[in-house]
Parts: C-alpha cells; sequence; structure tokens
C-alpha cells in the first residue's frame, strides 16, 4: 500500500508582535478579559512588506530543506487560504514561481480555518495512486487585513502566519496520511462572513450602505458550532478507522480560542500532555494554524516517527474536517 507520509514541515510568521497591551490602546479591553475568554497573550501581524506570498514561500523553503528536497522535486502544491494576494491569480502559483518548482502543478483550496484539513485530504489521493510522487501543502493566511481594529469582539482573535508539509509516497509502511473526514453546512455561512470584495459586492462599484468591510464573525454561534464540530469529526475518523482516542499520541487542532480546544480534548479523555496548544502566542492564524502547530510540535521533539497525530480545524463555510496522520 502507498501512503502520503510528512517528509518535512516549516512554518513562518511575521515580525510584528501585537500584544494584549497593544489592543488595550486600541480599543476597549484588556489583557485578563481577552486571556479568560481565548487564552490568547499576542499574536503576528504583517508589515508593509509581508505578504499572503511571503509568508506561504517562506514556511514552504523551511518544510523543504527539513525534508532534503528540491523545489524541482515537488510536482503539486496546494494553498489553503482564504486570503491570497490577489483574486487571481492564485497564491499557488506565485508559490511555484517564487520556490522555482518548474514541474509543479499549483491550485489554491478556499476552506478557511479548516484549509490545512483539506488541501491534506485532496493531495494524499495524488500520492496514493502514484500520480505524482512528491507534492508540497501549505497553510496560509493574513486575516489582519481585514479585521476592524475598532471591534474587539473580533481584532482580539486573528493573527497572520503559515506552516508547510512536504509529503511524499511510499510504499510498504503505515506512516502517513491514514484517513480524512471532511464536511460542511453552507446553511451557518452568515455567522463567518466577508461580504465585501467578492463578486457579490465588487470593489469598483463602491461599499453597499450600511455593508459591513470587514471580517464578521458572530460569535456565541461560531462557538457553540466549534465545540461540536471538533469532537464530531475526530469521532468520525476514528470510526472510521477502527481506532480509539486512547490511541492518539498527540492532538493538534486549530488554534481558534483556548475553551474550543479544551473542550474537544476533553470530549475525547485526553491528557494535557497529548494537546498541542500554540495559541496564546499566534492566536488565529486560520489556514495557517494547524501546519504552524505541526512545525512547533515538531521542532519541540514532541512528534516522532511512528506517533498517531489527530489534527482537526473548522472555519467559515462553514466547513470543518480532520486527518489522522501516522508521522
Amino acid at each position: 500500500m502507498t501512503r502520503a507520509v510528512i517528509h518535512g514541515v516549516g512554518h513562518a510568521v511575521p515580525d510584528k508582535v501585537l500584544s494584549n497591551a497593544d489592543l488595550e490602546k486600541m480599543v476597549d479591553t484588556n489583557d485578563e478579559w481577552i486571556k479568560q475568554r481565548t487564552g490568547i497573550a499576542e499574536r503576528r501581524v504583517c508589515g508593509p512588506d509581508d505578504s499572503c506570498t511571503s509568508l506561504a514561500v517562506t514556511a514552504a523553503q523551511r518544510a523543504l530543506a527539513a525534508a532534503g528536497t528540491s523545489a524541482e522535486e515537488v510536482e503539486m502544491i496546494v494553498v489553503g487560504t482564504v486570503t491570497g494576494d490577489f483574486p487571481f491569480p492564485s497564491c499557488s502559483c506565485l508559490v511555484q514561481d517564487h520556490l522555482g518548482a518548474t514541474n509543479a502543478g499549483a491550485f489554491d483550496v478556499g476552506a478557511a480555518c479548516a484549509g490545512f484539513i483539506y488541501s491534506v485530504a485532496s493531495v494524499a489521493p495524488m500520492l496514493e495512486t502514484g500520480k505524482i510522487r512528491t507534492a508540497l501543502v501549505i497553510g496560509v493566511d493574513v486575516l489582519s487585513k481585514y479585521v476592524d481594529y475598532s471591534d474587539r469582539s473580533t481584532c482580539v482573535l486573528f493573527g497572520d502566519g503559515a506552516g508547510a508539509v512536504v509529503l511524499k509516497a511510499e510504499e510498504a509502511t503505515d506512516r502517513g496520511v491514514i484517513d480524512t473526514v471532511l464536511l460542511s453546512d453552507g446553511s451557518g455561512a452568515k455567522h463567518i462572513k466577508m461580504e465585501y470584495g467578492g463578486t457579490a459586492n465588487p470593489p469598483h462599484q463602491g461599499l453597499p450602505e450600511g455593508m459591513n468591510p470587514f471580517l464578521f464573525m458572530a460569535g456565541a454561534e461560531v462557538y457553540r458550532f466549534a465545540v461540536g464540530a471538533m469532537g464530531d469529526a475526530c469521532e468520525r475518523v476514528l470510526e472510521r478507522t477502527g481506532l480509539r482516542a486512547s490511541d492518539i499520541d498527540l492532538f493538534v487542532p486549530h488554534q481558534a480560542n483556548l475553551r474550543i480546544i479544551e473542550s474537544a480534548a476533553k470530549r475525547l479523555d485526553l491528557a494535557d500532555d497529548k494537546v498541542f496548544i500554540n495559541v496564546q502566542n499566534y492566536g488565529n492564524t486560520s489556514g495557517g494554524s494547524i501546519p504552524i502547530a505541526l512545525s512547533e510540535a515538531s521542532a519541540q521533539g514532541r512528534l516522532k516517527k511512528g506517533d498517531l497525530v489527530m489534527t482537526v480545524g473548522f472555519g467559515a463555510g462553514l466547513v470543518w474536517g480532520a486527518n489522522l496522520i501516522r508521522w
């Protein structure tokens, strides 16, 4: 059996730190309020020289170096993002050019905070069936460009960042992507949305009266959805594979909110040392969240060859899903 095996991982975040103390000067909030409700202490935000593409390229270069793989070996680049530099061309094509990946196809996946989950699920079958031998999957978002920094319900939550993994086809191994569950509920689209800037409300027509030009999130509704969705996706993929939560060596969830992460871990009855958390340092980096966490977990020695890793994410769409990966 051929599996899609992770051979290298890397991440990139902007240098600029936006702390809770900084936000206290911008909006009616405070460090204690933010930490109690989200667990976030600081986040990274793009400066004038940073972009979705620049973060993705740096993360990709680090993942390729960790895998000992050249850009020319990559046959497919998939980027999970909803904040590309342009409506088109895709971020993936810009990354392909910057890397010099002259043998690679490229496409973006727009699944917001579940973008990495969906991207891995898109490319794994190509590797498993022998269509390609090497792929690069990147999760990246730059949500600071869409946040209203006078709205304390959203501006405290989001940061910018990118993570990347190199996957290769391997025969006769139990490592790699084991299974994935992907789910959606478009009736909840109203809870997390950006109404302005697309073809329904294009920028050249001006901002319609009463329309919010920034990211909108109905916090209470999203929280309720996320708590259920995280556990649901995890339980579904475990059931499909015949594995148990006790088999998981490391749980790497989307880093949106500490309380949501703790709720999901409790539902799976996972000990604290089996749960990776870095939301305090970066906030919600959307598509970048899970691969950044994988990269840091690897660097900290918390991921060993053969470990069973559960990744799970949820986001605008509404979409959610989980990957089971043997590291």
